[in-house]
Protein backbone atom coordinates (compact mmCIF):
# COMPACT_ATOMS: atom_id res chain seq x y z
CA UNK A 1 0.00 0.00 0.00
CA UNK A 2 1.31 3.46 -0.94
CA UNK A 3 1.27 6.25 1.65
CA UNK A 4 0.92 9.97 0.93
CA UNK A 5 0.63 13.19 2.87
CA UNK A 6 -2.50 14.06 0.90
CA UNK A 7 -5.10 12.19 -1.14
CA UNK A 8 -7.20 14.26 -3.54
CA UNK A 9 -10.36 12.79 -5.05
CA UNK A 10 -11.23 14.57 -8.30
CA UNK A 11 -9.09 16.10 -11.06
CA UNK A 12 -11.15 19.22 -11.81
CA UNK A 13 -10.07 22.81 -11.06
CA UNK A 14 -10.36 22.42 -7.28
CA UNK A 15 -8.67 19.02 -7.25
CA UNK A 16 -5.73 19.60 -9.55
CA UNK A 17 -4.90 23.02 -8.12
CA UNK A 18 -5.11 21.61 -4.62
CA UNK A 19 -2.70 18.84 -5.62
CA UNK A 20 -0.33 21.35 -7.22
CA UNK A 21 -0.33 23.77 -4.28
CA UNK A 22 0.13 20.95 -1.76
CA UNK A 23 3.06 19.53 -3.74
CA UNK A 24 4.61 23.00 -3.90
CA UNK A 25 4.24 23.13 -0.13
CA UNK A 26 6.30 19.96 0.24
CA UNK A 27 3.58 17.31 0.53
CA UNK A 28 3.48 13.99 -1.27
CA UNK A 29 0.20 13.89 -3.19
CA UNK A 30 -1.97 11.31 -4.97
CA UNK A 31 -4.73 12.59 -7.26
CA UNK A 32 -7.61 10.33 -8.27
CA UNK A 33 -9.51 11.05 -11.51
CA UNK A 34 -11.72 8.46 -13.21
CA UNK A 35 -12.69 10.34 -16.39
CA UNK A 36 -10.83 13.44 -17.61
CA UNK A 37 -8.13 15.56 -16.04
CA UNK A 38 -9.45 19.09 -15.83
CA UNK A 39 -12.93 17.97 -14.81
CA UNK A 40 -16.17 19.35 -16.19
CA UNK A 41 -14.81 22.89 -16.53
CA UNK A 42 -12.03 22.01 -18.92
CA UNK A 43 -13.73 19.20 -20.82
CA UNK A 44 -17.45 19.95 -20.91
CA UNK A 45 -18.05 23.37 -19.41
CA UNK A 46 -16.11 26.62 -19.05
CA UNK A 47 -13.44 26.21 -21.71
CA UNK A 48 -15.29 24.46 -24.55
CA UNK A 49 -18.30 26.77 -24.24
CA UNK A 50 -16.06 29.84 -24.38
CA UNK A 51 -14.45 28.45 -27.52
CA UNK A 52 -17.87 28.14 -29.14
CA UNK A 53 -18.98 31.55 -27.92
CA UNK A 54 -15.87 33.20 -29.33
CA UNK A 55 -16.66 31.72 -32.74
CA UNK A 56 -20.23 33.02 -32.42
CA UNK A 57 -18.92 36.48 -31.51
CA UNK A 58 -16.57 36.54 -34.52
CA UNK A 59 -19.43 35.45 -36.77
CA UNK A 60 -21.70 38.16 -35.38
CA UNK A 61 -19.03 40.81 -35.89
CA UNK A 62 -18.43 39.64 -39.45
CA UNK A 63 -22.14 39.91 -40.22
CA UNK A 64 -22.45 43.35 -38.65
CA UNK A 65 -19.13 44.89 -39.69
CA UNK A 66 -20.31 47.13 -42.57
CA UNK A 67 -20.96 50.21 -40.35
CA UNK A 68 -17.34 49.94 -39.20
CA UNK A 69 -16.03 50.10 -42.76
CA UNK A 70 -15.40 46.39 -43.15
CA UNK A 71 -17.31 44.39 -45.73
CA UNK A 72 -17.54 40.63 -45.68
CA UNK A 73 -19.78 38.88 -48.16
CA UNK A 74 -21.88 36.01 -46.84
CA UNK A 75 -19.89 35.00 -43.74
CA UNK A 76 -20.52 31.43 -42.65
CA UNK A 77 -20.28 29.79 -39.24
CA UNK A 78 -18.93 26.30 -39.91
CA UNK A 79 -20.10 24.22 -36.95
CA UNK A 80 -17.82 21.29 -37.80
CA UNK A 81 -14.78 23.58 -37.87
CA UNK A 82 -15.86 25.21 -34.60
CA UNK A 83 -16.14 21.81 -32.93
CA UNK A 84 -12.77 20.74 -34.30
CA UNK A 85 -11.09 23.79 -32.82
CA UNK A 86 -12.93 23.24 -29.53
CA UNK A 87 -11.41 19.78 -29.36
CA UNK A 88 -7.94 21.14 -30.05
CA UNK A 89 -8.25 23.77 -27.33
CA UNK A 90 -9.47 21.22 -24.77
CA UNK A 91 -6.71 18.74 -25.60
CA UNK A 92 -4.03 21.43 -25.33
CA UNK A 93 -5.22 22.57 -21.90
CA UNK A 94 -5.75 19.04 -20.55
CA UNK A 95 -2.21 18.21 -21.65
CA UNK A 96 -1.03 21.30 -19.77
CA UNK A 97 -2.74 20.21 -16.56
CA UNK A 98 -1.26 16.72 -16.81
CA UNK A 99 2.19 18.18 -17.39
CA UNK A 100 1.82 20.43 -14.34
CA UNK A 101 0.99 17.40 -12.20
CA UNK A 102 4.05 15.52 -13.47
CA UNK A 103 6.28 18.55 -12.95
CA UNK A 104 5.21 18.70 -9.30
CA UNK A 105 5.53 14.93 -8.78
CA UNK A 106 1.82 14.46 -8.16
CA UNK A 107 0.87 10.82 -8.56
CA UNK A 108 -2.18 10.52 -10.84
CA UNK A 109 -4.38 7.43 -10.34
CA UNK A 110 -6.88 7.14 -13.19
CA UNK A 111 -9.66 5.29 -11.41
CA UNK A 112 -12.80 6.01 -9.40
CA UNK A 113 -11.86 6.45 -5.75
CA UNK A 114 -13.91 5.16 -2.82
CA UNK A 115 -13.23 6.08 0.79
CA UNK A 116 -12.84 2.96 2.93
CA UNK A 117 -12.41 4.65 6.29
CA UNK A 118 -9.76 5.88 8.68
CA UNK A 119 -7.04 3.80 10.32
CA UNK A 120 -3.91 4.45 12.33
CA UNK A 121 -1.87 5.29 9.22
CA UNK A 122 -4.47 7.76 7.92
CA UNK A 123 -7.39 7.78 5.56
CA UNK A 124 -7.82 4.72 3.38
CA UNK A 125 -8.97 5.02 -0.25
CA UNK A 126 -9.40 2.25 -2.82
CA UNK A 127 -9.16 2.79 -6.56
CA UNK A 128 -8.56 0.44 -9.47
CA UNK A 129 -8.17 -2.56 -7.19
CA UNK A 130 -5.46 -0.91 -5.08
CA UNK A 131 -5.52 0.78 -1.67
CA UNK A 132 -3.87 4.07 -0.74
CA UNK A 133 -3.35 5.81 2.59
CA UNK A 134 -3.10 9.53 3.28
CA UNK A 135 -2.62 11.74 6.32
CA UNK A 136 -5.17 14.17 4.90
CA UNK A 137 -7.98 13.93 2.39
CA UNK A 138 -9.48 16.46 -0.01
CA UNK A 139 -12.76 15.70 -1.76
CA UNK A 140 -13.13 17.55 -5.06
CA UNK A 141 -15.62 15.28 -6.78
CA UNK A 142 -17.44 17.99 -8.73
CA UNK A 143 -21.07 17.90 -9.80
CA UNK A 144 -23.40 16.38 -12.40
CA UNK A 145 -26.32 17.85 -14.32
CA UNK A 146 -29.51 17.80 -12.26
CA UNK A 147 -32.56 16.23 -13.91
CA UNK A 148 -35.93 17.35 -12.50
CA UNK A 149 -38.75 14.77 -12.23
CA UNK A 150 -40.45 15.77 -15.48
CA UNK A 151 -42.50 13.02 -17.20
CA UNK A 152 -40.74 11.78 -20.31
CA UNK A 153 -37.45 13.54 -19.56
CA UNK A 154 -35.53 10.44 -18.50
CA UNK A 155 -36.68 8.59 -21.61
CA UNK A 156 -35.68 11.59 -23.75
CA UNK A 157 -32.21 11.63 -22.20
CA UNK A 158 -31.82 7.90 -22.75
CA UNK A 159 -32.87 8.18 -26.40
CA UNK A 160 -30.72 11.23 -27.13
CA UNK A 161 -33.68 13.51 -27.89
CA UNK A 162 -32.68 15.43 -24.76
CA UNK A 163 -29.07 16.22 -23.88
CA UNK A 164 -27.12 18.01 -21.18
CA UNK A 165 -24.37 20.52 -21.93
CA UNK A 166 -21.93 17.59 -21.96
CA UNK A 167 -23.55 15.92 -24.97
CA UNK A 168 -24.41 19.26 -26.61
CA UNK A 169 -20.71 20.06 -26.82
CA UNK A 170 -20.16 16.93 -28.90
CA UNK A 171 -22.93 17.46 -31.47
CA UNK A 172 -21.69 17.06 -35.03
CA UNK A 173 -24.87 18.45 -36.56
CA UNK A 174 -27.02 21.40 -35.55
CA UNK A 175 -30.74 20.87 -34.87
CA UNK A 176 -33.18 23.08 -36.74
CA UNK A 177 -35.08 23.75 -33.52
CA UNK A 178 -33.78 23.58 -29.96
CA UNK A 179 -35.82 23.83 -26.76
CA UNK A 180 -33.75 24.80 -23.73
CA UNK A 181 -35.15 23.89 -20.33
CA UNK A 182 -33.68 26.44 -17.94
CA UNK A 183 -32.65 30.05 -18.45
CA UNK A 184 -29.63 30.13 -16.16
CA UNK A 185 -26.05 30.89 -17.16
CA UNK A 186 -25.25 27.51 -18.74
CA UNK A 187 -28.51 27.41 -20.68
CA UNK A 188 -28.08 30.97 -21.96
CA UNK A 189 -24.52 30.48 -23.12
CA UNK A 190 -25.38 27.29 -24.99
CA UNK A 191 -28.59 28.78 -26.38
CA UNK A 192 -26.72 31.85 -27.64
CA UNK A 193 -24.23 29.77 -29.59
CA UNK A 194 -26.91 27.62 -31.21
CA UNK A 195 -28.97 30.69 -32.10
CA UNK A 196 -25.96 32.36 -33.73
CA UNK A 197 -25.24 29.13 -35.60
CA UNK A 198 -28.72 29.22 -37.17
CA UNK A 199 -30.82 27.06 -34.86
CA UNK A 200 -34.25 28.34 -33.82
CA UNK A 201 -34.02 28.44 -30.03
CA UNK A 202 -36.78 28.55 -27.42
CA UNK A 203 -35.78 29.00 -23.78
CA UNK A 204 -38.31 27.83 -21.19
CA UNK A 205 -37.73 29.21 -17.70
CA UNK A 206 -39.92 28.71 -14.62
CA UNK A 207 -38.88 32.06 -13.08
CA UNK A 208 -40.17 35.43 -14.34
CA UNK A 209 -36.67 36.40 -15.54
CA UNK A 210 -33.57 34.82 -17.03
CA UNK A 211 -30.05 34.56 -15.58
CA UNK A 212 -30.96 33.76 -11.98
CA UNK A 213 -29.93 36.47 -9.50
CA UNK A 214 -28.60 38.82 -12.19
CA UNK A 215 -29.73 42.45 -11.90
CA UNK A 216 -33.22 42.70 -13.50
CA UNK A 217 -32.32 45.73 -15.61
CA UNK A 218 -29.29 43.91 -16.97
CA UNK A 219 -31.46 40.87 -17.69
CA UNK A 220 -33.78 43.02 -19.81
CA UNK A 221 -30.87 44.36 -21.89
CA UNK A 222 -29.57 40.84 -22.30
CA UNK A 223 -32.91 39.35 -23.30
CA UNK A 224 -33.66 42.16 -25.75
CA UNK A 225 -30.36 41.45 -27.48
CA UNK A 226 -30.98 37.71 -27.49
CA UNK A 227 -34.38 38.27 -29.09
CA UNK A 228 -32.70 40.22 -31.89
CA UNK A 229 -30.64 37.08 -32.51
CA UNK A 230 -33.83 35.09 -33.00
CA UNK A 231 -34.18 33.52 -29.57
CA UNK A 232 -37.67 33.05 -28.08
CA UNK A 233 -38.31 33.14 -24.33
CA UNK A 234 -41.10 31.52 -22.35
CA UNK A 235 -40.77 32.91 -18.84
CA UNK A 236 -42.72 32.04 -15.71
CA UNK A 237 -43.56 28.74 -17.39
CA UNK A 238 -43.53 25.29 -15.84
CA UNK A 239 -42.37 22.31 -17.93
CA UNK A 240 -45.03 19.61 -17.75
CA UNK A 241 -43.71 16.91 -20.03
CA UNK A 242 -41.15 16.02 -22.68
CA UNK A 243 -42.65 14.10 -25.60
CA UNK A 244 -40.86 12.56 -28.59
CA UNK A 245 -41.06 15.82 -30.52
CA UNK A 246 -41.65 18.71 -28.12
CA UNK A 247 -41.45 20.20 -24.66
CA UNK A 248 -44.88 20.68 -23.11
CA UNK A 249 -45.17 23.60 -20.70
CA UNK A 250 -47.77 25.62 -18.83
CA UNK A 251 -48.09 29.33 -19.60
CA UNK A 252 -50.65 31.41 -17.72
CA UNK A 253 -52.67 28.31 -16.98
CA UNK A 254 -52.64 27.07 -20.59
CA UNK A 255 -50.95 23.92 -21.83
CA UNK A 256 -48.60 24.71 -24.73
CA UNK A 257 -45.90 22.98 -26.77
CA UNK A 258 -42.48 23.95 -28.04
CA UNK A 259 -41.81 21.63 -31.01
CA UNK A 260 -38.12 20.87 -31.46
CA UNK A 261 -35.57 18.51 -32.88
CA UNK A 262 -33.51 18.50 -29.67
CA UNK A 263 -33.97 19.39 -26.01
CA UNK A 264 -31.15 20.89 -23.94
CA UNK A 265 -31.56 20.26 -20.22
CA UNK A 266 -30.02 23.11 -18.25
CA UNK A 267 -31.67 23.13 -14.84
CA UNK A 268 -28.56 23.32 -12.68
CA UNK A 269 -26.06 20.90 -11.22
CA UNK A 270 -25.98 18.58 -8.23
CA UNK A 271 -22.89 17.64 -6.16
CA UNK A 272 -21.48 14.30 -7.37
CA UNK A 273 -21.01 12.75 -3.94
CA UNK A 274 -22.88 9.46 -4.34
CA UNK A 275 -20.79 6.31 -4.08
CA UNK A 276 -17.69 8.00 -2.62
CA UNK A 277 -18.00 6.27 0.75
CA UNK A 278 -18.47 9.49 2.71
CA UNK A 279 -20.60 7.61 5.23
CA UNK A 280 -17.54 5.59 6.35
CA UNK A 281 -16.15 8.77 7.89
CA UNK A 282 -19.46 10.25 9.04
CA UNK A 283 -18.99 13.38 6.94
CA UNK A 284 -21.78 15.92 7.51
CA UNK A 285 -23.99 16.53 4.47
CA UNK A 286 -26.62 19.03 3.40
CA UNK A 287 -28.54 16.78 1.04
CA UNK A 288 -25.94 15.91 -1.65
CA UNK A 289 -23.52 18.69 -0.66
CA UNK A 290 -20.62 18.27 1.74
CA UNK A 291 -20.79 20.78 4.58
CA UNK A 292 -17.65 22.92 4.94
CA UNK A 293 -16.50 25.97 6.89
CA UNK A 294 -14.53 28.96 5.57
CA UNK A 295 -11.29 26.98 5.80
CA UNK A 296 -12.87 24.26 3.62
CA UNK A 297 -12.84 21.82 6.54
CA UNK A 298 -15.55 19.22 6.94
CA UNK A 299 -16.69 18.02 10.35
CA UNK A 300 -14.00 15.30 10.19
CA UNK A 301 -10.54 16.45 11.20
CA UNK A 302 -8.14 16.21 8.27
CA UNK A 303 -10.86 16.06 5.60
CA UNK A 304 -11.58 19.01 3.30
CA UNK A 305 -14.03 19.53 0.44
CA UNK A 306 -13.51 22.01 -2.41
CA UNK A 307 -15.35 22.84 -5.62
CA UNK A 308 -18.86 21.93 -6.70
CA UNK A 309 -19.19 19.00 -4.30
CA UNK A 310 -19.62 21.38 -1.34
CA UNK A 311 -22.49 23.14 -3.11
CA UNK A 312 -21.33 26.65 -2.11
CA UNK A 313 -20.74 28.42 -5.45
CA UNK A 314 -20.47 26.10 -8.42
CA UNK A 315 -17.88 28.10 -10.34
CA UNK A 316 -14.41 27.00 -11.42
CA UNK A 317 -12.75 30.11 -10.01
CA UNK A 318 -14.45 29.47 -6.68
CA UNK A 319 -12.93 25.98 -6.69
CA UNK A 320 -9.48 27.39 -7.42
CA UNK A 321 -9.63 29.73 -4.45
CA UNK A 322 -11.12 27.07 -2.17
CA UNK A 323 -8.22 24.78 -3.08
CA UNK A 324 -5.71 27.43 -2.04
CA UNK A 325 -7.56 28.08 1.22
CA UNK A 326 -7.62 24.36 2.05
CA UNK A 327 -3.92 23.87 1.40
CA UNK A 328 -3.01 27.01 3.32
CA UNK A 329 -4.92 25.67 6.32
CA UNK A 330 -3.00 22.40 6.09
CA UNK A 331 0.29 24.32 5.98
CA UNK A 332 -0.65 26.59 8.89
CA UNK A 333 -0.96 29.71 6.74
CA UNK A 334 -3.80 32.03 7.91
CA UNK A 335 -6.47 32.16 5.21
CA UNK A 336 -10.21 31.84 4.74
CA UNK A 337 -12.74 31.75 1.92
CA UNK A 338 -14.68 34.96 1.23
CA UNK A 339 -17.62 34.05 -0.98
CA UNK A 340 -18.93 37.61 -0.94
CA UNK A 341 -16.11 38.74 -3.26
CA UNK A 342 -16.41 35.95 -5.83
CA UNK A 343 -17.43 37.37 -9.24
CA UNK A 344 -19.84 35.76 -11.70
CA UNK A 345 -19.87 36.14 -15.49
CA UNK A 346 -22.10 35.33 -18.45
CA UNK A 347 -19.88 35.12 -21.54
CA UNK A 348 -22.39 35.80 -24.29
CA UNK A 349 -22.23 38.93 -26.46
CA UNK A 350 -22.86 41.27 -24.66
CA UNK A 351 -21.12 39.98 -21.57
CA UNK A 352 -22.52 40.25 -18.05
CA UNK A 353 -20.47 40.35 -14.85
CA UNK A 354 -21.13 41.08 -11.20
CA UNK A 355 -19.62 40.91 -7.74
CA UNK A 356 -20.85 41.60 -4.23
CA UNK A 357 -24.04 43.29 -3.14
CA UNK A 358 -26.88 44.73 -5.15
CA UNK A 359 -28.61 47.84 -3.82
CA UNK A 360 -31.47 45.68 -2.56
CA UNK A 361 -29.28 43.05 -0.85
CA UNK A 362 -27.09 45.73 0.74
CA UNK A 363 -30.10 47.54 2.21
CA UNK A 364 -31.51 44.23 3.45
CA UNK A 365 -28.29 43.82 5.45
CA UNK A 366 -28.70 47.23 7.03
CA UNK A 367 -26.06 48.92 4.91
CA UNK A 368 -26.54 52.62 4.16
CA UNK A 369 -26.18 51.88 0.48
CA UNK A 370 -26.26 54.03 -2.62
CA UNK A 371 -26.18 52.95 -6.25
CA UNK A 372 -24.83 54.90 -9.20
CA UNK A 373 -25.43 53.87 -12.80
CA UNK A 374 -23.03 54.84 -15.57
CA UNK A 375 -23.61 54.09 -19.28
CA UNK A 376 -20.55 52.59 -20.94
CA UNK A 377 -20.97 55.35 -23.52
CA UNK A 378 -18.87 57.41 -21.08
CA UNK A 379 -15.96 55.40 -22.49
CA UNK A 380 -14.46 56.60 -25.75
CA UNK A 381 -13.32 53.09 -26.57
CA UNK A 382 -16.82 51.70 -26.05
CA UNK A 383 -18.24 54.28 -28.47
CA UNK A 384 -15.50 53.52 -30.98
CA UNK A 385 -16.08 49.77 -30.88
CA UNK A 386 -19.86 49.58 -30.48
CA UNK A 387 -22.74 50.88 -32.53
CA UNK A 388 -25.65 51.97 -30.39
CA UNK A 389 -24.49 49.87 -27.44
CA UNK A 390 -26.76 49.75 -24.37
CA UNK A 391 -24.05 48.66 -21.96
CA UNK A 392 -23.87 50.12 -18.46
CA UNK A 393 -22.54 49.42 -15.00
CA UNK A 394 -23.93 49.91 -11.52
CA UNK A 395 -21.66 50.58 -8.56
CA UNK A 396 -23.03 50.01 -5.05
CA UNK A 397 -21.33 51.68 -2.09
CA UNK A 398 -21.66 51.81 1.69
CA UNK A 399 -22.05 55.57 2.22
CA UNK A 400 -20.97 55.36 5.85
CA UNK A 401 -17.58 53.85 5.06
CA UNK A 402 -17.51 55.17 1.47
CA UNK A 403 -16.45 51.67 0.35
CA UNK A 404 -17.64 49.85 -2.77
CA UNK A 405 -19.65 46.77 -1.81
CA UNK A 406 -20.94 45.64 -5.22
CA UNK A 407 -20.78 46.09 -8.98
CA UNK A 408 -22.98 44.86 -11.82
CA UNK A 409 -22.33 45.44 -15.52
CA UNK A 410 -23.38 44.49 -19.03
CA UNK A 411 -21.39 45.18 -22.18
CA UNK A 412 -18.16 44.42 -23.98
CA UNK A 413 -15.17 43.49 -21.80
CA UNK A 414 -17.36 43.04 -18.70
CA UNK A 415 -15.65 39.72 -17.94
CA UNK A 416 -12.27 41.47 -17.77
CA UNK A 417 -13.43 44.73 -16.15
CA UNK A 418 -15.09 42.95 -13.25
CA UNK A 419 -11.73 42.09 -11.69
CA UNK A 420 -11.11 45.79 -11.03
CA UNK A 421 -14.44 45.92 -9.19
CA UNK A 422 -13.54 42.74 -7.29
CA UNK A 423 -10.41 44.43 -5.98
CA UNK A 424 -12.44 47.48 -4.98
CA UNK A 425 -14.81 45.32 -2.95
CA UNK A 426 -12.10 43.03 -1.57
CA UNK A 427 -9.68 45.71 -0.39
CA UNK A 428 -12.35 47.91 1.20
CA UNK A 429 -10.60 51.09 0.12
CA UNK A 430 -12.79 54.22 0.33
CA UNK A 431 -13.98 55.88 -2.86
CA UNK A 432 -11.67 58.87 -2.31
CA UNK A 433 -8.63 56.56 -2.43
CA UNK A 434 -9.93 54.61 -5.42
CA UNK A 435 -10.50 57.86 -7.33
CA UNK A 436 -6.73 58.41 -7.29
CA UNK A 437 -6.08 55.22 -9.26
CA UNK A 438 -5.03 55.97 -12.85
CA UNK A 439 -7.03 54.09 -15.48
CA UNK A 440 -5.48 53.75 -18.96
CA UNK A 441 -7.21 55.82 -21.64
CA UNK A 442 -9.16 54.99 -23.69
CA UNK A 443 -10.52 51.87 -22.03
CA UNK A 444 -14.04 50.69 -21.29
CA UNK A 445 -12.97 50.31 -17.67
CA UNK A 446 -12.83 54.10 -17.32
CA UNK A 447 -16.58 53.91 -16.74
CA UNK A 448 -15.73 52.46 -13.32
CA UNK A 449 -13.67 55.54 -12.52
CA UNK A 450 -16.52 57.77 -13.62
CA UNK A 451 -18.87 55.88 -11.29
CA UNK A 452 -16.50 56.44 -8.35
CA UNK A 453 -16.72 60.20 -8.84
CA UNK A 454 -20.52 60.04 -8.79
CA UNK A 455 -20.71 58.45 -5.33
Amino acid sequence: MEHFDLLVIGGGPGGYLCAERAAQGGMTVALFEAVHMGGACLNEGCVPTKTLLNSAKLYRHARESAPFGVTSENPVLDHAAVMKRKGQVVRQLVTGVEAAMRNHNVRIIRAFAVIEGREADGFRVSAGGESYAGKRLVIAAGADSAAPPVPGLREALDSGFAVTSREALELTALPEELAVIGGGVIGLEMAYYFAMAGTRVTVIEMLPKIAGNTDPEICKVLMDDYKKRGMTFKLDCKVLEVTRSAVVYEEKGERKEAPCGLVLLSTGRRPATAGLGLETLGIAMDRAAIVTDRHMRTNVDGVYAVGDCNGRLMLAHTAYREAEVAVNHMLGVPDEMRYEVVPSVIYTDPEVASVGESLESAKAKGINAREVKVPLLFSGRYVAENRGGRGFLKLVADMDSRCVVGCHMVGSYASEMIMTAVMMVDTGLPAERLQKMVFPHPTVGEALREALFQL
